[in-house]
């Protein structure tokens, strides 16, 4: 697909977004049996379904949310989604799900842990436990978080997969190692095959770092900069590459990490920004030593270099704020070292 110089509005956004590439097509296809997206209702699932279905037609393509969003439920159904509502807390409910041979596991909880611990282990750890059970005999890809790992050397590269999963701090964190476990413990038990992908930071106009750095250049707000490095990945390609994982599973279940090939530097990102908005990017703090950071080897060779580069999405994102587009109003935190939410 030829890139656009900018994007104009969210209809255009989202259907950049969900144009699949031939392999996309070509695997999905290939793929026994249709395809069900628990979580759907998320930042990233509505994109991933529409992409989900445009790229094998002759699959059905089911959603299951809580489906709480005003209008949710009609643009997937629109865009030929089947969808369920379901509270994936209550166990049968998750028993009355269809058994369906491929599964992208969404569902999560990390903002507002704090306060509601208890909920972020049940989301994050009794849910996926509920679900590997449940789906045992499914083909399972559950989305995690580079906050598995160790903060590592920011020029080490990032963590590869073979890194142990010790997060540094915080519930949510290490609710997430929790969930990776519960989908290896029942993989493990039943010979389900499945990945875990721990993705670190997709990018879309509306929200993700570059939305949140750009939006305080543009500002004049202060940049703290000493969680100073991050990985990012154009959401289209990260949930083709998700779609794409359901072809790599493994048993047991394993870890992949998902993000773009760039170290980034929120300090360059920002100056980046500063010059095509001609103004000063304002900072504190200093680069700490150490990061969240994945080395996305691993996927890169499974699915090849994202189709989006860095340098086009700062441009993307910079001709979006500059215009006032549209914003999901929630920030990533991705500049917090406490692990608290």
């Amino acid at each position: 697909m030829k890139l656009p110089e900018r994007i104009a509005d969210v209809a255009q956004l989202e259907d950049i977004m969900t144009t699949p590439a031939p392999e996309l097509g070509a695997e999905l296809n290939r793929l026994a049996g249709d395809i069900l997206i628990l979580g759907v209702g998320g930042k990233m699932g509505p994109t991933l379904a529409r992409l989900a279905r445009r790229a094998a037609p002759g699959k059905r393509v089911v959603g299951v949310a809580r489906f709480t969003e005003p209008g949710l439920r009609e643009k997937l159904e629109a865009w030929g989604v089947e969808c369920i509502a379901c509270d994936l807390l209550e166990r049968g409910e998750i028993e009355r799900l269809p058994r369906i041979e491929n599964v992208v596991f969404m569902a999560g909880r990390k903002f507002g842990s704090s306060g509601r611990e208890d909920l972020t282990w049940a989301m994050n750890v009794m849910v996926p436990a509920q679900v590997a059970e449940a789906f045992r005999a499914s083909r399972i890809v559950a989305f995690s978080t580079a906050c598995v790992y160790p903060y590592v050397d920011v020029a080490s590269g990032g963590a590869t997969e073979a890194v142990p999963a010790i997060p540094p701090s915080g519930d949510y964190a290490n609710s997430c190692v929790g969930r990776e476990r519960m989908f290896e413990y029942f993989s493990r038990k039943h010979g389900t095959r499945g990945r875990f992908l721990r993705l670190e930071y997709a990018v879309d106009m509306r929200y993700g770092v570059l939305h949140d750095v750009g939006r305080k250049v543009f500002a004049g707000t202060d940049i703290d900069l000493t969680m100073g490095h991050v990985n990012v990945i154009w959401q289209g390609d990260a949930n083709s590459m998700a779609l794409r994982a359901l072809g790599q599973c493994t048993a047991p279940a394993s870890a992949l990490n998902l993000s773009g090939p760039e170290t980034v530097s929120v300090r360059a990102l920002a100056e980046a920004f500063g010059r095509h908005f001609k103004r000063h990017p304002v900072f504190t703090g200093k680069e700490a030593g150490t990061a969240w950071l994945v080395n996305s080897a691993e996927a890169q060779r499974l699915f090849g270099r994202p189709s989006v580069p860095l340098e086009t999405m700062i441009a993307w994102q910079s001709d979006w704020i500059a215009r006032g587009g549209a914003s999901l109003g929630k920030d990533t935190h991705f500049d917090a070292r406490d692990g608290k939410y």
